[in-house]
């Protein structure tokens, strides 16, 4: 990011083929930075943060364990418990974001959005979970809808939510006992490694 501090350093892994319109690893950086920027944590160091690019039926798999839904979720949000993140005080994490691929083209293409404007709301909403927004009760949803639109704006992207109710694209988080592990079930508390 030019001109502000790295709050959020990025490790993205991408488990689907998708070499064909896939935005480079610093863009995402750049989203994520964005979202962190606009709570302005406070955080002496900056914080890892995986953002993983999964098939449907990894999707499905972590929807159903984590949140007991069938199907595939467009993207799932797993914040790493400040006391883990306390034990590790020279490599602090975020947490990870779960982004399904083919549930973002397709959704994009229903809502008439390039894929690419689709992608970075949803790793800006997934990072506003990690810093604690929700969207269960009307007020936080519009607070964090409000937040994520001026994200996005400054982003140069349109309103994510400026299409019809209808078509509204509402990101899922697990529930907070899920928070304290990885999903595939270790704890959440390493360094993230890269895997570009």
């Amino acid at each position: 990011m030019s001109g502000q501090a790295e709050l959020v350093r990025l490790n993205l892994q991408v488990a689907v083929d998708a070499a064909l319109g896939l935005p480079a690893a610093a863009e995402f950086a750049v989203w994520a930075n964005a979202a962190a920027a606009a709570m302005q944590p406070g955080w002496s160091k900056s914080r890892w943060l995986a953002v993983r690019l999964i098939d449907a039926a990894e999707s499905t798999q972590y929807n159903q364990q984590y949140r007991g839904k069938t199907g595939p979720t467009n993207v799932l949000a797993f914040p790493v418990a400040d006391h883990l993140t306390a034990q590790q005080p020279d490599e602090p994490e975020l947490g990870d974001l779960l982004i399904c691929w083919p549930v973002v083209q397709a959704e994009a293409a229903a809502q008439g959005k390039p894929v690419v404007a689709h992608l970075a709301h949803l790793t800006v909403h997934g990072v506003l979970h990690l810093l604690g927004h929700d969207h269960q009760e009307l007020a936080a949803a519009a607070t964090m809808e409000a937040l994520e639109t001026r994200i996005m704006r400054d982003l140069d992207f349109a309103d994510p939510y400026s299409d019809a109710e209808a078509t509204r694209v509402r990101p899922h988080m697990p529930a907070a006992r899920d928070y304290d592990r990885r999903p595939n079930g270790e704890p959440a508390a390493g360094r993230i490694r890269s895997h570009e």
